[in-house]
């Protein structure tokens, strides 16, 4: 057999249905109870074996400019991490094109995280256990665990404790992208600075929103929507108010801020309001861009899962 050389996953965005944030912890981080949702739109991730133990990346696409290319790429830590890990002296070459904004709450970092561990672990031919790659996961990033999955989840602690969710129905989702990203760690700490003083509950995921997602319906799925991150968002970028203003008048069934932001997106009844929804945002002039999507989607999967199982690697 030929051995395989290149592999290329296609990994989906993610937005947060529901978004719990308990207190800040003593390790920096906040607990959190979340319901991860997979959308169609996704990054494509190409590794390319290389004849040394080198690890390089590309990136073009949307926002491409704003990823860096060195060793502080989250893919790239997910090489080195997986390769030290199960003893392999071989490198690769990473080509992302991004399609997943860049800093707007949607996890296009982690997607990419979980795109190159599924890439290496057929590049290398280990066959490694879902389970444990999701314990590497884990190590990477809150989010790379559910990049991952895919479909929708439950998500505890940082947002690496998943747990299938029982949830019926397709929806359609329609996304406005910003011109401007947040950082994360910055919306935690105006969070917690808008918080200062007060007594915060165990987070958990609402009983409405997980009622809503067992009957499928829509319009009580729209209305359970929760973001904690949301005032902190819009008020580290105010005009994200404006875009949810916009998606409200026109119908939408709720929106929301995904995650920390500053991309919003908004539930429409069918395809035909999604358009309607779309080319409202899009003359508002509050996105940069928008995007018409579908979900639950599956996680980071091959693009072509007929590999050889005699592809190159090397232990040490």
């Amino acid at each position: 057999m030929t051995a395989t050389f290149e592999v290329t996953v296609r990994v989906p965005a993610k937005v947060n249905l529901g978004l719990a944030v308990g207190g800040p912890r003593p390790d920096g981080y906040h607990d959190l109870a979340t319901v991860f949702h997979a959308v169609s739109l996704y990054d494509d991730l190409t590794a390319t074996l290389r004849d040394d133990d080198g690890v390089t990346v590309r990136v073009e696409g949307v926002q491409a400019t704003l990823v860096p290319e060195d060793e502080s790429n989250l893919a790239v830590r997910a090489v080195r991490l997986l390769a030290e890990r199960m003893g392999i002296e071989a490198g690769v070459d990473l080509h992302i094109r991004k399609g997943i904004p860049v800093a707007g709450g949607m996890a296009g970092g982690s997607a990419d995280a979980a795109a190159a561990l599924v890439a290496c672990d057929a590049l290398w031919n280990l066959g490694l256990p879902r389970s444990e790659m999701l314990e590497l996961a884990a190590e990477l990033g809150s989010d790379v665990s559910f990049a991952l999955l895919g479909g929708t989840a439950i998500g505890t602690g940082r947002g690496e404790r998943l747990t299938p969710a029982l949830a019926r129905g397709d929806y359609h989702w329609v996304i406005a992208l910003a011109e401007f990203g947040l950082s994360t760690p910055a919306v935690y700490g105006e969070l917690d600075r808008l918080r200062a003083r007060r007594v915060l509950p165990e987070p958990r995921v609402p009983d409405r929103l997980m009622k809503a997602l067992r009957s499928g319906d829509p319009q009580a799925l729209g209305d359970s929507l929760s973001n904690d991150l949301q005032p902190a968002a819009c008020s580290l970028a105010p005009s994200l108010t404006d875009t949810l203003a916009v998606g409200r008048d026109y119908g939408a069934l709720g929106g929301l801020v995904s995650g920390s932001g500053p991309t919003v997106f908004f539930l429409a009844r069918d395809t035909e309001h999604a358009l309607d929804l779309a080319v409202a945002l899009t003359a508002s002039g509050t996105a940069r861009d928008v995007r018409r999507v579908h979900g639950p989607v599956p996680g980071a999967r091959l693009a072509d899962p007929h590999r050889s199982p005699d592809a190159a690697s090397r232990r040490s």
